[in-house]
């Protein structure tokens, strides 16, 4: 791997690699790991982490199940009304906190900015001043784009524009500038709003994006940790993998790190040999969403069958996976029948399946999660179970509704590959540093 210093600030370069036949290598970070480039300004008890958490599936669900009813902040933003912007709004609450962060480069000339990477968004932003309504506090310096010589904002005309519904569930608004106003919202109270751009993007020396489109945030609330904005992922023209396609292939890959390892983000060509894979599958639920099928789940050798028509998202920002009742009752009872020989305790926010002491003091059982096609992802110990305090241990899976979710702690320290262009999800193990 070649190591080019593309950035003006020394910082970023450490950030991202170039390989000039496997296309962008970012370091990716833990969001509570004290090497993350966007740490929280104060640590995070894991309970506020799984509430937030419990508040994405919830949001996510919603959207899946088409009731979310759509109040835009957008159409009645400040940014409307040039006599208001200076009003302040109170902060909101970010229900994002399971994402994982890295940096891009943005601008002429380029600077760097601490971003969250999120696999269940399609739009990328990033806090720009002169936050004329409200912006939360992040690592160095809010972008500028009246410092950038590429800069521009896209008007209401814009097929970009037109596309914005697609990409962040919330109807574009028009400016008295004739600017297109966005609103990328997470659920119930995070969110951003601000003006449709473009700038460059840079990536590495000799690779830069003429044109991204991305959000010029305004009025950002929620708490993001101290990131500059989010890049999505999701299936949609306005996403970062689908900007960069025509430059790097249809395809991303990465390993979650834990808090104690490092990580990666790879856009472009990877090492198809090494990896097991699964079909994408199609849902009209969501077309932006990672769909697959998960088909069986075994304990300890023990199989529990998966309702054929269960659908199954995986997402980088889901902590705890989640699955429907029935399957999660199975597998709770399973792990709890191998762990019978240590005392039950009470159960910690989401999770139910908890039992006295470390991690590292219980045989946890061995736990597969099984694709079709034969991909599977073998759970070491600290995958299937979690230590949410010193003298506690939960099992890292809790119900929900209908669709299941493949949620983060599962995913670490695996390598999981995105090959949208062939429309397969791959697993390979020992992915991180």
């Amino acid at each position: 791997m070649t190591y080019l210093p593309f950035f003006s600030n020394p910082t970023a370069a450490r950030h991202v690699h170039l390989n000039n036949s496997s296309g962008i290598h970012f370091a990716l970070h833990h969001p509570r790991s004290p090497c993350s480039p966007a740490p929280f300004a104060v640590p995070l008890p894991f309970s506020t982490v799984l509430s937030h958490d419990a508040a994405r599936v919830q949001a996510l669900t919603s959207r899946l199940s088409k009731t979310t009813a759509t109040i835009s902040r957008a159409s009645s933003s400040p940014l409307l009304r040039p006599d208001a912007v200076s009003v302040p709004l109170s902060k909101g609450t970010s229900l994002g906190v399971g994402n994982y962060v890295t940096r891009i480069g943005l601008g002429t000339p380029s600077k760097s900015y601490a971003v969250v990477v999120d696999t269940g968004s399609s739009f990328s932003w990033v806090q720009c001043s002169p936050c004329r309504v409200y912006c939360h506090s992040q690592v160095g310096s809010v972008f500028d784009p009246s410092a950038s010589s590429t800069y521009r904002s896209l008007p209401c005309s814009a097929s970009e524009c037109g596309g914005l519904e697609s990409s962040t569930l919330n109807p574009p608004a028009c400016s008295v500038s004739n600017v297109c106003i966005y609103e990328a919202s997470y659920g119930d109270s995070s969110f951003s709003i601000g003006y449709l751009s473009e700038d460059v993007l840079s990536l590495a020396r000799d690779l830069r994006l003429p044109g991204f489109v991305y959000g010029c945030g305004q009025d950002n609330e929620g708490l993001f940790g101290r990131s500059a904005g989010l890049i999505g992922l999701a299936r949609n023209r306005l996403s970062l993998l689908s900007q960069l396609a025509p430059v790097t292939g249809n395809a991303f890959s990465y390993c979650l790190p834990s808090t104690s390892s490092s990580g990666y983000l790879s856009i472009g060509s990877y090492n198809p040999g090494r990896f097991s894979y699964t079909p994408l599958v199609s849902s009209s639920l969501d077309e932006s969403l990672y769909f697959l099928r998960l088909t069986s789940i075994t304990v300890d050798g023990r199989v529990i069958s998966v309702p054929s028509s269960m659908q199954t998202i995986i997402d980088s920002g889901t902590v705890i996976t989640r699955l429907p009742s029935d399957v999660y009752d199975a597998l709770s009872r399973a792990v709890a029948a191998a762990l019978k020989r240590y005392r039950r305790a009470p159960a910690y926010s989401i999770l139910d399946t908890c039992f006295v002491g470390s991690l590292s003091k219980l045989a946890v059982p061995p736990v597969e999660l099984i694709f079709q096609g034969g991909a599977a992802l073998r759970l070491p110990a600290k995958n299937v179970m979690i230590d949410v305090d010193e003298s506690t241990t939960c099992l890292a899976f809790a119900p929900s509704g209908d669709v299941a979710i493949i949620g983060n702690t599962q995913q670490q320290t695996f390598s999981v590959a995105y090959d949208v262009g062939r429309s397969r999800i791959g697993f390979a193990a020992g992915g991180c540093g």
